[in-house]
């Protein structure tokens, strides 16, 4: 287990995750009271976030001079709260209790579907743009 000694790197990953997790809330907040069923805020939340991740994660490795604080900031930090895995586990959870499986099922399936394909698309999006300029 890796400790971080580096005071700056904890402050990176402490103010993205500060800025991350209050556009969270702020959006959350904005669309209290949606209709039950699929919760799309935190499922546009959680693809946004993985789409940034894999944005963020190939500009700063292959584009950008390496730096010690960008990565912690923008994919630690601000990635890691603005994302919620323990929200969408709650939902699931609630669906479950509902007796909603098959609605849980498409979920969670789909979360992890659609978040993997916006990280590929993420990525691709930052190669193509290397080769075009």
């Amino acid at each position: 287990m890796s400790i971080i000694r580096d005071k700056r790197e904890l402050g990176a990953i402490f103010a993205g995750g500060v800025v991350g997790a209050l556009l969270r809330v702020a959006l959350l907040q904005t669309h209290a009271g949606a209709a039950p069923g699929w919760p799309w805020v935190t499922f546009a939340e959680n693809i946004l976030g993985t789409f940034l991740l894999g944005y963020f994660a190939t500009r700063l490795q292959e584009r950008l001079p390496l730096s010690a604080y960008r990565r912690p900031l923008l994919g630690t930090g601000f990635c890691g709260a603005f994302t919620t895995f323990s929200t969408m586990q709650l939902e699931l959870v609630t669906m479950l209790d509902a007796h909603r499986d098959l609605l849980a099922l498409a979920y969670a399936a789909s979360s992890i579907v659609v978040g993997y394909a916006s990280v590929h698309l993420a990525t691709q999006y930052v190669r193509r743009a290397r080769t075009l300029i």
